[in-house]
């Protein structure tokens, strides 16, 4: 075996979020406007503000576009419910663009990993994907991490997409309401009424899994000689 075969999974969990908290950190430093404060773009309501929220909240892939303040503007600009659909067109078409580029890197994946190695992370994939990829829509950095890893598993574009829009929907209806009501108190308190109902979905969601799991195991479940004796039929030959 390759003994150099074996830094992929480590250079994408550890590489991707140090790159892009490296460039969201020179983008601080610069103060670039457009990143900074993308609000000055948006304007006034018409074709033009729409197509530049959705445009900013999807190069949030690659760039530390403040995504929250694009989802107040969107808001406050078109109402709650354009508004929402707006944030929610940006943030779902963010997630597959990076599940995209995760699907560009397999054949890259597959020189740069073990057989083991992928085994083992498709099987975490295949089990809890698609949750990491609803639960951590909302956080940056982790959120692109996911989705691009996502991109590298078997989970198909459908799924992923439903995943991707779920955990984005949230999200971007309060920021949306924030930005409508015109409220700054809003504002600031969106992201830990979104934190808290995304823990409540995540705690229902994992007790459901174990549950199903503990129930539907199958051959994941491991032998236990007591339980499989009491099931066998009574009698004799």
């Amino acid at each position: 075996m390759n003994a150099g075969r074996h830094w992929g999974y480590p250079i994408l969990l550890a590489g991707m979020p140090a790159t892009l908290v490296a460039v969201f950190a020179l983008v601080e430093a610069l103060d670039v406007p457009l990143l900074t404060d993308p609000s000055p773009l948006l304007g006034t309501a018409g074709p033009a503000a729409a197509l530049a929220g959705v445009a900013l909240l999807l190069i949030d892939v690659a760039m530390p576009v403040p995504s929250s303040l694009v989802m107040v503007a969107n808001g406050a600009l078109f109402g709650v419910l354009p508004g929402t659909l707006l944030s929610l067109v940006g943030g779902l078409g963010a997630t597959l663009v990076a599940f995209g580029l995760g699907r560009r890197g397999r054949s890259l994946l597959l020189r740069t990993t073990t057989p083991a190695q992928r085994a083992r992370a498709e099987a975490l994939l295949r089990r809890y994907g698609l949750l990491a990829v609803l639960v951590t829509r909302p956080v940056p950095v982790l959120a692109e991490t996911v989705a691009v890893l996502a991109g590298t598993s078997e989970l198909g574009w459908r799924r992923v997409a439903l995943a991707g829009g779920a955990g984005v929907l949230p999200t971007a209806a309060l920021y949306a309401a924030a930005g409508a009501t015109a409220q700054a108190a809003v504002s600031g308190t969106v992201a830990f009424v979104a934190l808290l109902a995304l823990a409540a979905l995540t705690a229902a969601l994992l007790r459901r899994g174990k549950a199903v799991h503990g129930t539907e195991g199958g051959a994941e479940r491991r032998p236990d000689p007591v339980r499989d004796a009491a099931r066998e039929p009574a009698g004799g030959g």
